[in-house]
């Protein structure tokens, strides 16, 4: 088949195929696809988006991946990490949930399928080498905790505040605890029971499916929901009613104060990019947002301790023929005479005097039916600056997490993987998946081990996979009302559980204490700056970049000794070795260049200073893999240097590309030819035909018979 032709429409590369292979595609793709429909529902609401956008983005972005991509099982779709970072990444730019963050997010993927698709247009995959294991493995176990206990407010069925400190959010659920609602509880841990057990004691069969199936059912046939909506003018208790009156007050301040400090991050940051900056203005914005930034944080807390006294309050209604409230009243202080439901309900989700009335538990509720409307993304350009970041964060976490599966299960079926191809693959399926309302996805885990375990032999099982889920989209999202979002979040929390590798971390401790410490410094980062999650892994990216820097900064010098059996050995591992007054032999295992060609020449001086009576200098440079300008000019110096006291450097075993440095820059005519040798033997051979007699008596010459040596 034409290679241009495959280059471009890499899914050609299927066929022909075999009835046979057809089924086995079809089996995994179905099979993939009933672990897939309730994961993406629950990790659409990890990123901050109503549950049935999560079916949206296990649609298209599905199939395109496996089209464009070049491996065979790979799953691509909603998955918990980048759900996580979609969230962390927008929710200071919008409300969770509401119809600016989801425009938002949809920006998001097609920034993230941009830069995905560029990188792998340029061949540019081995950009996420910058990301390196041990940093991903912090941010990984971090990242695994946050989701899980981002998670816990839903299983308690109490609220959670969103703050710029993840942690405090977490302690204003724990206050909660008290308020747990018992059934929503219930249905989450006996929804992780369940998944644990048939994973336990019979993994061959779709645990999350049974559990959602179970669950679902259940909760339709105990009525679990038990919702009702309601106003002001229904509340007849007037300590209710002044109660409830405070928490929209302090709701509409807090929107005014943001939107105010929206305000002045936005002229401060018009200000920043001015021609001509205006530094008092600039500080002065720094100052105003730092002090809006405190209103806004004590008027959350004022209207969270509000909120959290209305919720002690329980309530009953009255309602009429239809079943409409009519009347709301404290439970315990009803009027004589009226009649109210059984049912007792707390107050939530108030806006604009309006609010809803929760009397059992939360469920997902209706999802529109039909596939997703294809449009033009809605571009938000004052926002793009902030996104830009964290989009490219995104982009390359999600890239290392597919591709890493990728390669673990391309090992065991020996398929070969092109990175560049998968970075399309990739790229394509957001950028598709940002026209049909799909937020940002990448490859998953359980789902690539699912299809792999099925025997999938080409991306078709993912084209069924999607078909599958359009399918639901179009007829079966009725059946999904009543799914408890207590069981979303176990789904969710048992899916990451197996993230959390705290032996990763040790290995690397042990492998290298630098790569110890990026991995821990990235996991205390991520914590730190949640729900900013891109700047924890920007920090641990950073730093192992510098710790790189560092070791390479003070390479291993040794200085060398004759063995007995002729070779050059480091005199510090065999002290005993017989050296040479009149040759300083020395080993650089190192690079060249200008980060640490400073220490290659105090190495240097510092020996020879050690070796007064030395009349060559011998650099044994094997382990030179390049050499730079920096690194150039200094030993184009420090010839000059030794040469000016006599001493002659001479060079064994150096590499093409250092000897093509070498000759560009004229620094190989400085040296000479008859200074630069293929081996060290060649070099202390002819070093010591030039000393003559003068060295005859050195235990080091290799001219003495071997007795004597």
């Amino acid at each position: 088949m034409n290679e241009k032709l495959l280059r471009f429409l890499p899914f050609l590369r299927w066929f022909p195929m075999s009835a046979g292979d057809v089924k086995i595609n079809f089996m995994a793709g179905l099979t993939v696809a009933l672990v897939l429909i309730p994961q993406s529902m629950a990790y659409a609401q990890l990123a901050g988006m109503p549950a049935y956008y999560g079916l949206y983005a296990a649609f298209l972005p599905v199939m395109v991946a496996s089209m464009w991509g070049s491996s065979n099982q790979l799953a691509t779709g909603p998955v918990a990490v980048v759900s996580l970072l979609t969230a962390s990444a927008l929710a200071t730019l919008a409300a969770p949930g509401s119809d600016q963050f989801i425009a938002l997010a949809i920006m998001m993927t097609l920034l993230v399928g941009l830069i995905q698709l560029a990188l792998g247009v340029f061949k540019l995959g081995v950009i996420v080498n910058f990301l390196s294991h041990p940093v991903i493995v912090g941010f990984t176990n971090a990242a695994a905790i946050i989701i899980a206990l981002s998670q816990l407010s839903k299983l308690l069925g109490v609220s959670m505040p969103r703050s710029e400190s993840f942690m405090n959010d977490i302690v204003a659920v724990f206050k909660q605890v008290g308020d747990t609602h018992l059934p929503t509880l219930a249905m989450g841990v006996g929804a992780m029971l369940l998944m644990w057990a048939l994973k336990k004691y019979a993994p061959k069969l779709p645990g999350v499916l049974i559990a959602v199936v179970l669950s679902t059912l259940l909760a339709w046939a105990i009525g679990f929901e038990k919702n009702a909506a309601g106003s002001l003018e229904h509340l007849h208790d007037p300590l209710l009613r002044a109660q409830v009156e405070k928490v929209v007050a302090a709701d509409t301040e807090l929107a005014r104060l943001r939107g105010e400090l929206a305000q002045i991050n936005a002229n401060l940051l018009q200000a920043e990019k001015a021609d001509e900056h205006d530094s008092a203005l600039i500080v002065s914005l720094h100052a105003e947002a730092d002090l809006m930034r405190l209103v806004v944080q004590e008027t959350e807390e004022s209207a969270a301790s509000l909120r959290k006294a209305m919720r002690q309050m329980p309530v009953v209604r009255a309602v009429d023929g239809e079943g409409k409230t009519t009347a709301i009243y404290l439970a315990g202080a009803v009027p004589q005479g009226v009649q109210v439901e059984d049912t007792v309900y707390r107050i939530r989700k108030i806006s604009k005097g309006d609010f809803k009335l929760v009397g059992g538990g939360e469920v997902v509720g209706a999802i529109p039916e039909g596939l997703p409307a294809i449009s033009m993304p809605a571009l938000d350009m004052d926002k793009f600056g902030a996104m830009l970041s964290a989009a490219l964060v995104i982009a390359l976490v999600g890239f290392m997490e597919a591709i890493s599966i990728a390669k673990a299960v391309a090992a065991k079926t020996r398929q070969r993987l092109d990175p560049n191809q998968e970075l399309i693959g990739q790229g394509a399926a957001n950028i598709v998946g940002s026209f049909s309302q799909a937020y940002p996805s990448s490859g998953s885990f359980s789902r690539t081990a699912v299809n792999a375990s099925m025997g999938a032999t080409s991306g078709l099982s993912a084209v069924f996979t999607a078909l599958v889920v359009a399918l639901t989209l179009l007829f079966l999202t009725p059946l999904l009302y009543h799914l408890p979002q207590a069981v979303l979040a176990a789904i969710i929390v048992m899916a990451v559980g197996g993230l959390v590798n705290v032996e990763a971390v040790k290995h690397a401790w042990k492998a290298h204490k630098h790569d110890g410490a990026a991995a821990i410094v990235t996991f205390a980062a991520t914590l730190f700056f949640a729900p900013h999650l891109d700047n924890g892994i920007l920090v641990g990216a950073g730093l192992a970049i510098v710790l790189f820097l560092l070791r390479t900064m003070k390479p291993r010098v040794a200085l060398l000794g004759r063995f007995k059996d002729g070779t050059l050995r480091d005199i510090k591992v065999n002290p005993d070795l017989p050296t040479s007054e009149h040759i300083m032999a020395m080993r650089y295992d190192g690079s060249l260049y200008f980060a640490n060609i400073s220490y290659f020449e105090d190495a240097v001086l510092e020996a020879l200073a050690d070796h007064p009576k030395a009349k060559y200098v011998l650099i044994v440079g094997d382990s030179i893999n390049q050499m730079d300008a920096s690194g150039e000019e200094v030993v184009h110096h420090l010839i000059e240097r030794l040469r000016a006291a006599g001493v002659t450097l001479v060079f064994s075993g150096l590499k093409k590309q250092v000897i093509d440095v070498m000759r560009q820059t004229g620094l190989f005519e400085l040296v000479g030819q008859e200074n630069i040798f293929a081996t060290e033997d060649q070099a202390i051979f002819a070093i010591y035909e030039r000393l003559g007699s003068a060295a005859e008596e050195d235990l080091f010459c290799p001219l003495k018979p071997a007795s004597q040596s």
